[in-house]
């Protein structure tokens, strides 16, 4: 068979939680795309990913030549390894497939350990980003990982790699779809630990390291708009005070750093104005304030792009969907979303 030479540094794509749909939505899209095997690794479990190329085979039926799974001894023969096909290299050790849709310690620790790898291969310069295939935050739990998610978990990892305090390597959740960027200042924690999390501190960390992404990978000149944390914003006061004592001071030190900021804005227009093309990225005070109009805009192109860390990470703005594992009928536009905006973000 002929060989094709690829890119030195792929972008590792991890399998994500192997009873869930990351796998069949993997091989969905090399089926789409045979062209990504020449710059996307997949960090997985070989008998997982043959399960989910059968799947994704039986669904396409004639509509196109399935796709070969290409194992992978030795991280350099990606490099240099037949065409058409689902480059992969054994991240985890999963005994057997495990049972679609059920959540599992052996499924939550298999997906940690291929996120391991594809963050290892990254910090080490092997690989020029990360893509996240998704995981099931009570099969992390199953496992003893403590993580609640995988910004945790890539924030403690990269800190470590650094020597440092996850705490001293601050990161933040970016959502994106077509028309609407936001980035929030609190995630994966409850919502009274969210309001607390609304500081002058917190917020104008986010808003510096907003910035300090976007500078870098665009747009340079980005209009970061500040969304407030009551109703109306607050309305001077009678509705609260946090736009008063924490986020306009934040906001007002962000500007004397030259940083493009502006609010803080009623949070029930301010996404509606950044649709419009008013401002190009929304800070948002909590998780469900920034996600709901992103996913209500367009979940099925959503990218989750963590930043802050020292790599480029994206993945797909859905999770594990275990409903629909096994049914063929889990669409890759996310995830094929995640790698187009990694690949765009970390040229080889």
């Amino acid at each position: 068979m002929q060989l094709l030479r690829r890119t030195a540094r792929p972008v590792v794509l991890s399998m994500g939680d192997p009873a869930g749909i990351g796998p069949e939505i993997i091989a969905s899209a090399f089926q789409q795309r045979p062209d990504l095997g020449r710059q996307v690794l997949v960090a997985g479990d070989v008998a997982v990913l043959r399960r989910a190329l059968r799947l994704s085979s039986q669904r396409l039926a004639s509509q196109a030549a399935p796709i070969m799974l290409v194992e992978l001894n030795q991280w350099s023969d990606f490099a240099q390894t037949p065409p058409a096909g689902l480059p992969l290299v054994q991240a985890c050790a999963l005994k057997q497939p495990v049972a679609l849709g059920r959540v599992s310690a052996e499924a939550g620790l298999a997906a940690a350990d291929c996120i391991r790898f594809a963050a290892q291969a990254a910090l080490d310069g092997r690989a020029r980003a990360v893509v996240t295939a998704p995981i099931h935050k009570e099969a992390l739990a199953a496992a003893g990982l403590e993580f609640p998610g995988h910004t945790e978990m890539l924030q403690a990892l990269a800190a470590a790699h650094q020597g440092l305090a996850p705490a001293a390597l601050p990161v933040r959740m970016m959502l994106s779809c077509p028309g609407l960027r936001t980035v929030l200042v609190s995630i994966h924690v409850s919502l009274r630990q969210a309001l607390d999390a609304v500081t002058q501190k917190q917020v104008l960390q986010t808003l510096r390291i907003t910035h300090a992404h976007l500078s870098r990978f665009g747009p340079s000149s980005a209009r970061i708009a500040v969304a407030g944390l009551n109703p109306h914003a607050g309305e001077g006061g009678l509705f609260g005070r946090e736009e008063i004592d924490s986020i306009g001071p934040a906001i007002r030190q962000a500007q004397s750093e030259g940083i493009d900021c502006s609010g803080p804005h009623a949070p029930d227009t301010v996404f509606m104005r950044a649709r419009q093309g008013i401002f190009d990225v929304v800070v948002a005070m909590y998780h469900d304030q920034g996600l709901i109009p992103v996913k209500l805009l367009g979940l099925e192109h959503g990218v989750n792009t963590t930043l802050g860390l020292p790599f480029v990470r994206t993945s797909p703005d859905h999770g594990t969907a275990f409903d629909l594992a096994g049914s063929g009928r889990a669409s890759p536009a996310s995830l094929l979303a995640a790698i187009d905006a990694a690949l765009q973000a970390a040229p080889d």
